[in-house]
């Protein structure tokens, strides 16, 4: 038969482990981010209104992809009215549309929206 006996051990023996001190948080860059953000989610809202909305304007955009033709695949995403910048790239099978904003010259927030057409 065995007998359990436990060992005291005072507080004194329990190894000391500082707490971590954090820095306060500043959520001031992180609220900013997050209304850019919404500008740029409003200004895809309005491309895909559009796209979704008419397919002449769809035809346009994939005759000139067609004719790898850049700038006229930017114009008229731009000329949605949309007031963000916007990079455009495209292959045979789908469009990409990356919605960038920046605050104090520093790249804040991005969003890529990527559509099949293929």
């Amino acid at each position: 038969m065995y007998y359990y006996y436990p060992i005291y051990c005072p507080a004194s023996c329990i190894p000391f482990v500082p707490v971590r001190q954090y820095p306060p948080v500043d959520p001031e860059l992180f609220h900013q981010s997050a209304n850019e953000m919404r500008k740029l989610m409003n200004d895809a809202s309005v491309v895909l209104d559009r796209l979704a909305d008419s397919k002449e304007f769809d035809e346009a955009i994939m005759s000139a992809a067609q004719e790898s033709n850049q700038e006229e695949v930017k114009r008229l995403i731009q000329s949605t009215g949309i007031s963000s910048e916007v990079d455009v790239s495209f292959n045979p099978d789908n469009i990409r549309l990356e919605f960038k904003s920046h605050l104090n010259e520093v790249e804040c927030c991005r969003l890529q929206v990527s559509i099949k057409w293929r």
